[in-house]
Protein backbone atom coordinates (compact mmCIF):
# COMPACT_ATOMS: atom_id res chain seq x y z
CA UNK A 1 0.00 0.00 0.00
CA UNK A 2 1.30 3.32 -0.93
CA UNK A 3 1.94 6.60 1.22
CA UNK A 4 -1.01 8.63 -0.96
CA UNK A 5 -3.81 5.36 -0.82
CA UNK A 6 -2.93 4.99 3.34
CA UNK A 7 -3.34 8.82 3.87
CA UNK A 8 -6.63 8.79 1.33
CA UNK A 9 -8.20 5.87 3.68
CA UNK A 10 -6.91 7.48 6.96
CA UNK A 11 -8.58 11.22 5.54
CA UNK A 12 -11.81 9.41 4.74
CA UNK A 13 -12.12 7.57 8.12
CA UNK A 14 -12.07 10.55 9.54
CA UNK A 15 -14.32 12.77 7.73
CA UNK A 16 -17.21 13.61 9.95
CA UNK A 17 -20.80 12.26 9.05
CA UNK A 18 -22.91 15.40 8.29
CA UNK A 19 -26.11 15.39 10.10
CA UNK A 20 -29.51 15.97 8.56
CA UNK A 21 -30.86 19.45 9.21
CA UNK A 22 -34.78 18.84 10.07
CA UNK A 23 -36.41 21.94 8.24
CA UNK A 24 -38.76 23.39 10.87
CA UNK A 25 -40.45 26.38 8.62
CA UNK A 26 -43.04 23.53 7.32
CA UNK A 27 -44.13 22.71 10.62
CA UNK A 28 -44.51 26.47 11.56
CA UNK A 29 -46.42 27.21 8.99
CA UNK A 30 -48.87 24.42 9.98
CA UNK A 31 -49.15 24.98 13.74
CA UNK A 32 -52.13 27.38 13.27
CA UNK A 33 -54.24 24.96 12.07
CA UNK A 34 -52.83 22.39 13.74
CA UNK A 35 -53.87 24.28 17.10
CA UNK A 36 -57.31 25.25 15.85
CA UNK A 37 -58.30 22.04 14.36
CA UNK A 38 -56.80 20.40 18.06
CA UNK A 39 -59.27 23.34 19.65
CA UNK A 40 -62.26 23.23 17.48
CA UNK A 41 -62.33 19.39 16.47
CA UNK A 42 -60.09 16.95 19.03
CA UNK A 43 -61.10 18.59 22.42
CA UNK A 44 -64.70 18.81 21.43
CA UNK A 45 -64.66 15.64 20.30
CA UNK A 46 -62.81 13.91 23.23
CA UNK A 47 -65.24 16.24 25.59
CA UNK A 48 -67.79 15.06 24.13
CA UNK A 49 -66.98 11.25 24.56
CA UNK A 50 -66.18 11.93 28.12
CA UNK A 51 -70.02 13.43 28.87
CA UNK A 52 -71.29 10.33 27.39
CA UNK A 53 -69.82 7.95 29.38
CA UNK A 54 -70.64 9.87 32.69
CA UNK A 55 -73.87 11.42 34.12
CA UNK A 56 -73.40 15.05 33.23
CA UNK A 57 -75.55 17.44 35.43
CA UNK A 58 -74.29 21.09 35.43
CA UNK A 59 -75.85 21.67 39.15
CA UNK A 60 -74.35 18.55 40.42
CA UNK A 61 -70.22 19.05 40.53
CA UNK A 62 -70.07 15.34 40.90
CA UNK A 63 -69.94 13.72 37.55
CA UNK A 64 -71.05 9.53 38.01
CA UNK A 65 -68.97 7.47 35.48
CA UNK A 66 -71.66 5.35 33.83
CA UNK A 67 -69.69 3.36 31.02
CA UNK A 68 -72.16 2.42 28.18
CA UNK A 69 -75.66 2.94 30.02
CA UNK A 70 -76.61 5.78 27.09
CA UNK A 71 -75.48 4.11 24.19
CA UNK A 72 -77.40 0.68 25.65
CA UNK A 73 -80.30 2.75 25.80
CA UNK A 74 -80.43 3.70 22.05
CA UNK A 75 -80.48 -0.38 21.71
CA UNK A 76 -82.81 -1.47 24.36
CA UNK A 77 -86.21 -1.12 22.62
CA UNK A 78 -88.96 0.33 24.69
CA UNK A 79 -86.76 3.43 26.08
CA UNK A 80 -87.92 6.56 25.04
CA UNK A 81 -84.45 7.04 23.42
CA UNK A 82 -84.70 4.46 21.57
CA UNK A 83 -87.53 4.92 20.29
CA UNK A 84 -87.76 8.45 19.33
CA UNK A 85 -83.98 8.68 18.38
CA UNK A 86 -84.57 5.67 15.68
CA UNK A 87 -87.79 7.02 14.21
CA UNK A 88 -86.26 10.32 13.60
CA UNK A 89 -83.14 8.44 12.06
CA UNK A 90 -85.73 7.04 9.54
CA UNK A 91 -87.47 10.80 9.08
CA UNK A 92 -84.27 11.84 7.77
CA UNK A 93 -83.41 8.62 5.96
CA UNK A 94 -86.89 9.38 4.14
CA UNK A 95 -86.10 12.86 3.67
CA UNK A 96 -82.60 12.38 2.20
CA UNK A 97 -83.40 9.53 -0.40
CA UNK A 98 -86.98 11.48 -1.77
CA UNK A 99 -84.74 14.67 -1.45
CA UNK A 100 -81.41 13.73 -3.11
CA UNK A 101 -83.10 11.84 -6.33
CA UNK A 102 -85.15 15.48 -6.90
CA UNK A 103 -82.34 17.73 -6.84
CA UNK A 104 -80.38 15.58 -8.61
CA UNK A 105 -82.81 14.95 -11.70
CA UNK A 106 -83.76 19.25 -10.95
CA UNK A 107 -80.22 20.53 -11.61
CA UNK A 108 -79.62 18.31 -14.12
CA UNK A 109 -82.63 19.05 -16.36
CA UNK A 110 -82.29 23.01 -15.57
CA UNK A 111 -78.41 22.94 -16.55
CA UNK A 112 -78.89 21.35 -20.05
CA UNK A 113 -81.82 23.59 -20.33
CA UNK A 114 -79.74 26.50 -19.85
CA UNK A 115 -76.93 25.17 -21.38
CA UNK A 116 -78.39 25.95 -24.81
CA UNK A 117 -78.13 29.33 -26.07
CA UNK A 118 -81.45 30.65 -25.44
CA UNK A 119 -82.84 34.25 -24.53
CA UNK A 120 -81.99 35.33 -21.22
CA UNK A 121 -80.30 32.24 -20.06
CA UNK A 122 -78.05 34.65 -18.03
CA UNK A 123 -81.38 36.11 -16.31
CA UNK A 124 -82.73 33.02 -15.98
CA UNK A 125 -79.42 31.14 -14.38
CA UNK A 126 -79.27 34.08 -11.62
CA UNK A 127 -82.93 33.03 -10.54
CA UNK A 128 -82.51 29.74 -10.36
CA UNK A 129 -78.75 30.29 -8.50
CA UNK A 130 -80.05 33.17 -6.12
CA UNK A 131 -82.54 30.96 -3.63
CA UNK A 132 -79.35 29.15 -2.33
CA UNK A 133 -77.77 32.65 -0.62
CA UNK A 134 -80.80 32.97 1.77
CA UNK A 135 -80.58 31.45 4.86
CA UNK A 136 -82.23 28.86 6.65
CA UNK A 137 -84.43 31.02 8.59
CA UNK A 138 -85.82 33.01 5.52
CA UNK A 139 -86.07 29.81 3.22
CA UNK A 140 -88.14 27.99 6.37
CA UNK A 141 -90.56 31.23 7.33
CA UNK A 142 -91.40 31.32 3.72
CA UNK A 143 -92.61 28.32 3.32
CA UNK A 144 -94.44 28.13 6.06
CA UNK A 145 -96.19 30.64 5.02
CA UNK A 146 -96.78 29.27 1.43
CA UNK A 147 -98.20 25.92 2.91
CA UNK A 148 -100.06 27.37 5.71
CA UNK A 149 -103.02 25.76 6.75
CA UNK A 150 -105.39 28.38 6.90
CA UNK A 151 -103.95 31.79 5.13
CA UNK A 152 -100.72 29.67 3.00
CA UNK A 153 -100.48 30.69 -0.81
CA UNK A 154 -100.97 27.17 -2.04
CA UNK A 155 -104.50 27.02 -0.12
CA UNK A 156 -105.46 30.34 -1.26
CA UNK A 157 -104.97 29.40 -5.10
CA UNK A 158 -106.89 26.29 -4.69
CA UNK A 159 -109.18 28.17 -3.77
CA UNK A 160 -109.24 30.72 -6.04
CA UNK A 161 -108.73 28.82 -9.04
CA UNK A 162 -110.25 24.92 -8.34
CA UNK A 163 -113.03 26.25 -5.41
CA UNK A 164 -111.36 23.46 -3.35
CA UNK A 165 -111.05 23.80 0.63
CA UNK A 166 -107.92 24.24 2.47
CA UNK A 167 -105.70 21.28 2.95
CA UNK A 168 -104.00 21.33 6.22
CA UNK A 169 -100.68 20.53 5.14
CA UNK A 170 -98.74 21.15 8.13
CA UNK A 171 -100.53 19.34 10.51
CA UNK A 172 -101.52 16.00 8.52
CA UNK A 173 -98.47 13.29 8.40
CA UNK A 174 -96.87 12.41 5.03
CA UNK A 175 -98.26 15.80 3.73
CA UNK A 176 -96.37 17.96 6.18
CA UNK A 177 -93.56 16.44 4.00
CA UNK A 178 -94.37 18.55 1.10
CA UNK A 179 -93.43 21.92 1.95
CA UNK A 180 -90.31 20.74 3.20
CA UNK A 181 -89.08 18.86 0.15
CA UNK A 182 -90.37 21.34 -2.34
CA UNK A 183 -89.15 23.79 0.09
CA UNK A 184 -85.28 22.36 0.33
CA UNK A 185 -85.34 21.67 -3.51
CA UNK A 186 -85.70 25.41 -4.66
CA UNK A 187 -83.64 26.47 -2.08
CA UNK A 188 -80.44 24.43 -3.15
CA UNK A 189 -80.61 23.63 -6.49
CA UNK A 190 -79.30 26.11 -7.82
CA UNK A 191 -75.96 24.93 -6.55
CA UNK A 192 -76.09 21.78 -8.35
CA UNK A 193 -77.33 22.99 -11.30
CA UNK A 194 -74.16 25.44 -11.97
CA UNK A 195 -71.68 22.45 -11.25
CA UNK A 196 -74.01 20.50 -14.13
CA UNK A 197 -73.22 23.46 -16.34
CA UNK A 198 -69.33 23.99 -15.31
CA UNK A 199 -69.40 20.37 -16.20
CA UNK A 200 -71.85 20.97 -19.37
CA UNK A 201 -69.15 23.34 -20.71
CA UNK A 202 -66.16 21.20 -20.68
CA UNK A 203 -68.24 18.41 -22.73
CA UNK A 204 -66.22 19.04 -26.35
CA UNK A 205 -68.77 20.34 -29.74
CA UNK A 206 -66.80 17.88 -31.86
CA UNK A 207 -67.84 14.77 -30.06
CA UNK A 208 -71.94 15.97 -30.53
CA UNK A 209 -70.88 16.88 -34.26
CA UNK A 210 -69.35 13.27 -35.17
CA UNK A 211 -72.23 11.57 -33.57
CA UNK A 212 -74.36 13.42 -35.79
CA UNK A 213 -72.78 12.24 -38.80
CA UNK A 214 -72.88 8.90 -37.96
CA UNK A 215 -76.88 9.73 -37.47
CA UNK A 216 -77.16 9.38 -33.83
CA UNK A 217 -80.72 11.19 -32.18
CA UNK A 218 -80.21 13.25 -29.36
CA UNK A 219 -81.53 10.86 -26.91
CA UNK A 220 -78.68 8.79 -28.23
CA UNK A 221 -76.42 11.46 -27.70
CA UNK A 222 -77.41 12.75 -24.33
CA UNK A 223 -77.50 8.90 -23.35
CA UNK A 224 -73.91 8.00 -24.28
CA UNK A 225 -72.12 10.90 -24.75
CA UNK A 226 -73.32 13.57 -22.17
CA UNK A 227 -74.45 11.39 -19.22
CA UNK A 228 -70.67 9.36 -19.26
CA UNK A 229 -68.98 12.48 -19.38
CA UNK A 230 -70.88 13.95 -16.30
CA UNK A 231 -71.01 10.70 -14.47
CA UNK A 232 -68.13 12.19 -12.46
CA UNK A 233 -69.99 15.25 -11.41
CA UNK A 234 -73.11 13.13 -10.81
CA UNK A 235 -71.30 10.97 -8.14
CA UNK A 236 -69.85 14.03 -6.55
CA UNK A 237 -73.37 15.56 -6.20
CA UNK A 238 -75.01 12.88 -4.94
CA UNK A 239 -72.41 12.55 -2.63
CA UNK A 240 -72.54 16.34 -1.06
CA UNK A 241 -76.54 16.23 -1.68
CA UNK A 242 -76.74 13.29 0.94
CA UNK A 243 -74.30 14.58 3.04
CA UNK A 244 -76.46 17.47 3.25
CA UNK A 245 -79.79 15.88 3.52
CA UNK A 246 -78.83 13.52 6.35
CA UNK A 247 -77.79 17.17 8.55
CA UNK A 248 -80.99 18.13 7.81
CA UNK A 249 -82.54 20.74 11.06
CA UNK A 250 -83.68 24.17 10.06
CA UNK A 251 -85.95 22.92 7.23
CA UNK A 252 -87.94 20.97 9.70
CA UNK A 253 -88.10 23.28 12.77
CA UNK A 254 -89.33 26.23 10.88
CA UNK A 255 -91.67 24.76 8.68
CA UNK A 256 -93.47 22.35 10.69
CA UNK A 257 -91.86 22.10 14.12
CA UNK A 258 -91.04 17.90 13.75
CA UNK A 259 -94.70 17.54 13.64
CA UNK A 260 -97.07 16.41 13.71
CA UNK A 261 -96.17 13.65 16.15
CA UNK A 262 -92.74 14.16 15.44
CA UNK A 263 -93.39 12.72 11.89
CA UNK A 264 -91.26 15.48 10.41
CA UNK A 265 -88.57 15.60 13.17
CA UNK A 266 -84.66 15.24 12.00
CA UNK A 267 -82.49 13.33 13.85
CA UNK A 268 -80.51 16.55 14.68
CA UNK A 269 -83.21 18.03 15.89
CA UNK A 270 -84.11 15.58 18.64
CA UNK A 271 -80.53 15.27 19.38
CA UNK A 272 -81.19 19.33 20.07
CA UNK A 273 -84.10 18.65 22.08
CA UNK A 274 -82.73 16.16 23.87
CA UNK A 275 -79.67 18.19 24.83
CA UNK A 276 -80.56 21.75 25.52
CA UNK A 277 -84.74 21.46 26.00
CA UNK A 278 -84.53 18.26 28.23
CA UNK A 279 -81.34 18.76 29.92
CA UNK A 280 -80.26 15.30 29.03
CA UNK A 281 -76.48 15.88 28.52
CA UNK A 282 -74.60 12.63 28.20
CA UNK A 283 -77.86 10.89 26.51
CA UNK A 284 -77.44 13.39 23.51
CA UNK A 285 -73.56 12.75 23.12
CA UNK A 286 -74.19 9.13 22.99
CA UNK A 287 -76.80 10.04 19.84
CA UNK A 288 -74.58 12.03 18.38
CA UNK A 289 -71.87 9.41 18.43
CA UNK A 290 -73.97 7.05 17.46
CA UNK A 291 -75.24 8.98 14.48
CA UNK A 292 -71.54 10.49 13.73
CA UNK A 293 -70.64 6.62 12.98
CA UNK A 294 -73.13 5.95 11.15
CA UNK A 295 -72.51 9.11 9.18
CA UNK A 296 -68.29 7.90 8.91
CA UNK A 297 -69.74 4.53 7.49
CA UNK A 298 -72.26 6.25 5.12
CA UNK A 299 -69.14 8.41 3.72
CA UNK A 300 -66.85 5.81 3.42
CA UNK A 301 -68.81 3.69 1.29
CA UNK A 302 -69.35 6.73 -0.92
CA UNK A 303 -65.86 7.41 -0.97
CA UNK A 304 -65.36 3.97 -2.07
CA UNK A 305 -67.88 4.71 -5.11
CA UNK A 306 -65.60 7.59 -5.93
CA UNK A 307 -62.57 5.85 -6.13
CA UNK A 308 -64.02 3.08 -8.08
CA UNK A 309 -65.08 5.46 -10.20
CA UNK A 310 -62.15 7.31 -10.36
CA UNK A 311 -59.95 4.14 -11.48
CA UNK A 312 -62.69 3.03 -13.82
CA UNK A 313 -61.83 6.16 -15.80
CA UNK A 314 -58.08 5.64 -15.34
CA UNK A 315 -58.41 2.12 -17.51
Amino acid sequence: MTITQASARTSTARAPTPRRRVPLEPYLYLLPHALLFFLFTVYPIGYGLYISLHRWDLLNPVKAFVGSEFYRNLFTPGTPQADFFWKTLWNTTFFTMVSVPLLLFAALGLALLLHRPIFGRIFFRAVFFMPGILTVSVMGILWRWMFDNQIGLVNAAREVLLGAPPIPWLSTEGLAWVPIVIGTVWWTVGFNMTLYLAALGNVPISLYEAASLDGATPWQSFRFITLPLLAPVTLFVFVTTALASFQLFGQSLLITNGGPSRSTQSVIQYITEEGFTNAQYSSAAAMGFVFGLIMLIFTAAQFGLMARDVKGGEG
